[in-house]
């Protein structure tokens, strides 16, 4: 049978690393996890379960993950952030479908489904929630900057069974997170040559409101429904602000170096 390379990055994860780790260690043949000098005790839980651990400064998502494969010894590669649990059911499948399938597919994408403030959520812009999180090494890597994802090449599968996703502590949680990832979107439109439109500030949140929570039902998921669409469109407008701010800080440094 084929063996899995499991592999994780993580800063400060230690409500939900060990919930993860626990998840794939039975199976996997190899877990390779890269901590950004994390100040909870996460390494210290890691190192109980990893094959390979090292603590590497944060050169972004795509490079983090990419030098995380690069450790890896086996070619079929998965992996699973730290606040995230791979089911016994998902895990089954990962195993016989590389051995089933019999090289037909160089990746496959996989379900996930996301807890948050007390319940699944199954509607809204959550759902449906999917990447290719299994891939041979050889054959794919990840893209992209703030959201970088993997590109296979090759036929890419699907797996049927789900993995959850335990995202936030609380909403206060949430909020710091809209904040980090926010800024980092804004710099990924400024490196893109993409300009601050005030209509783009004006338009685009109350749109990501009434398509999530009206059109793709985010109300049947009640208050944590309203919630996610709130906090969506709130992300959105700090976004665009952020890039406002950027560019204004542009032109004051232009300005004062001529």
């Amino acid at each position: 049978m084929e063996k899995v390379t499991v592999f994780m990055i993580t800063f400060n994860n230690s409500r939900t690393v060990e919930k993860a780790l626990r998840s794939v260690s039975s199976w996997a043949s190899e877990i390779i996890v890269v901590d950004s000098f994390s100040t909870d005790n996460t390494y210290e839980i890691v190192r109980r379960y990893a094959t390979y651990c090292e603590q590497r400064k944060w050169p972004g998502f795509r490079d983090q993950y990419n030098y995380s494969i690069s450790k890896a010894n086996n070619d079929w590669v998965m992996f699973i952030d730290a606040d995230e649990e791979i089911s016994s059911e998902l895990a089954a499948e990962v195993l016989h479908r590389i051995e089933d399938d019999k090289g037909m597919y160089d990746g496959y994408i996989a379900h996930r489904r996301n807890f948050y403030l007390g319940r699944w959520i199954m509607h809204g812009g959550w759902v449906p929630d999917y990447e290719i999180r299994l891939f041979r090494r050889s054959r794919g890597g990840f893209e992209g900057d703030l959201h970088a994802n993997v590109k296979v090449m090759g036929r890419v599968g699907e797996l049927r069974h789900f993995y959850y996703h335990y995202n936030y502590k609380d909403i206060a949680d949430q909020i710091d997170t809209i904040n980090l990832y926010s800024k980092t979107a804004a710099k990924d439109m400024q490196n893109q040559k993409r300009r601050f439109s005030f209509f783009d500030l004006l338009l685009r949140p109350p749109w990501r409101f009434i398509k999530e929570y009206i059109f793709k039902r985010g109300f049947l998921d009640g208050f944590p429904g309203f919630v996610i669409a709130v906090s969506t469109m709130f992300y959105v407008f700090v976004k665009y602000a952020k890039l406002w701010e950027l560019e204004r800080n542009m032109e004051k440094g232009d300005k004062s170096g001529s």
